[in-house]
């Protein structure tokens, strides 16, 4: 009972799995949220834990690694039972859990920062995220032509889920608002994105550590952990955001609130042009903005946020590689060029958040730290990140850049793909 695979012990993990799998070979396993929900969930916890255990994969994102390939893999060898697959299909896109997943995660992720931080990290941050960003873009595009790669898919298809935000909160949401926009399958352009967030995330992380080492060489150029010369930033990091003791009438006011902004986006996406996945980003970034929501309505919808995330994120990643991923097209996307191109554009924006950061006054081990957070796989990629360089209290400023950074490219890239593919 105390080994655990996500947070059910071994025992009632084995005979849970073992209920759905003889439910599934019977044809009993219910075609709906409840059937498919129960195999998301138990995939996602086993291969979640694998990929939080198993050496080097665990420092380099192996719990997204895993959720992702291996159903992906599953499928395309024809070795998912056909009735796990039609529960999931059925959860995934029938009943529409992903827009339901990603309503939650959007409105928490970003009502749940302290406007505090928010305001002034992101004016702190803005300069080397931005000038870390355009030196990205040119780098990837340059070396993508290099390779014979067409500029605008390098930009849409490997650059912006590179920086945006990771899977569940920029892929997921930015292949939908694609799939609106140009008219093609969901499944096939998650396919072209996935692996250039997962090469990204990798990059960072392995770059963080060697900043870390850098650090350590040369002290001048590192605060151990304060990003700024004058030490003014320590009173930001001490803020605290809508993190309280867990509510479960708040989570109920979160869990109505994040539909809210989802249906407000669906709503003005006709008259904007839009997708509304994408106006939900926005809605609430404004709302945040103007402090008009009371506190524990935000502190609501992060309360929901957390919980799906804490429970959900690798069942979502297990329906995505099952639904979205195509294993051929994956495995065909690892060239030598695909790799060339995400490498030098990570590490084109690490490089300028250093230099950048080091004209403004900031530590440049810091700087760049934050930056790479920027294409980082979303808040576990944070983590990821910040732990190879031991910089966990940079946690608010690498939030600011994945999190603001993220949205912020997902939304830019969304109005560029309209003007470009919308006709």
């Amino acid at each position: 009972m105390a080994f655990k695979v996500g947070p059910l012990p071994l025992p009632i993990y084995a005979v849970l799995s073992a209920v759905t799998i003889a439910a599934a070979f019977a044809g009993k396993l219910p075609n709906d949220i409840i059937g498919g929900l129960s195999v998301m969930l138990l995939m996602g916890f086993l291969l979640g834990e694998l990929g939080s255990r198993l050496p080097i994969l665990k420092q380099i994102g192996g719990t997204a690694i895993l959720c992702l390939f291996v159903p992906a893999a599953l499928v395309g060898y024809k070795v998912m039972d056909p009735e796990m697959m039609k529960a999931v299909t059925t959860t995934f896109k029938v009943a529409n859990f992903q827009y339901f997943y990603i309503a939650c995660l959007v409105a928490g992720s970003i009502l749940g920062m302290p406007h505090r931080v928010l305001v002034q990290g992101f004016l702190r941050m803005f300069v080397p995220l931005l000038g870390g960003t355009l030196t990205a873009v040119t780098a990837g595009i340059l070396v993508g032509l290099l390779f014979g790669y067409d500029p605008l898919h390098t930009f849409f298809f490997i650059l912006i889920p590179i920086v945006g935000g990771g899977l569940a909160e920029g892929v997921l949401p930015l292949s939908i608002g694609y799939s609106e926009i140009m008219q093609r399958p969901q499944g096939e352009l998650v396919a072209m994105m996935v692996p250039a967030a997962l090469m990204g995330n990798v990059v960072a992380i392995i770059s963080s550590g060697l900043l870390h080492r850098l650090g350590q060489k040369y002290p001048h150029l590192s605060g151990n952990g304060v990003l700024v010369r004058s030490g003014d930033d320590q009173e930001l990091l001490a803020e605290k955001g809508a993190d309280r003791p867990l509510e479960l009438r708040l989570m109920g006011a979160g869990l109505l609130l994040s539909c809210g902004f989802f249906i407000l986006g669906a709503l003005l996406a006709p008259v904007t042009g839009i997708p509304g996945p994408i106006l939900m980003i926005i809605c609430a970034a404004l709302l945040k903005l103007a402090k008009i929501l009371p506190a524990e309505m935000e502190a609501g919808a992060y309360q929901i946020n957390k919980f799906m995330s804490t429970n959900l994120t690798f069942g979502i990643l297990v329906a995505m590689g099952m639904l979205l991923v195509s294993w051929p097209q994956l495995v065909s996307s690892f060239t030598i060029g695909y790799f060339a191109i995400c490498g030098v554009t990570v590490i084109a924006m690490i490089a300028s958040g250093f230099l950048i950061g080091a004209r403004l006054k900031m530590f440049p081990v810091e700087s760049a730290i934050v930056t790479a957070c920027h294409s980082g796989l979303g808040g576990t990629g944070d983590v990821a990140i910040l732990s190879a360089s031991d910089r966990m209290g940079l946690m608010p400023f690498a939030q600011i850049s994945t999190r603001i950074g993220g949205a912020a490219m997902i939304v830019i890239a969304t109005l560029l793909a309209r003007l470009v593919y919308g006709g």
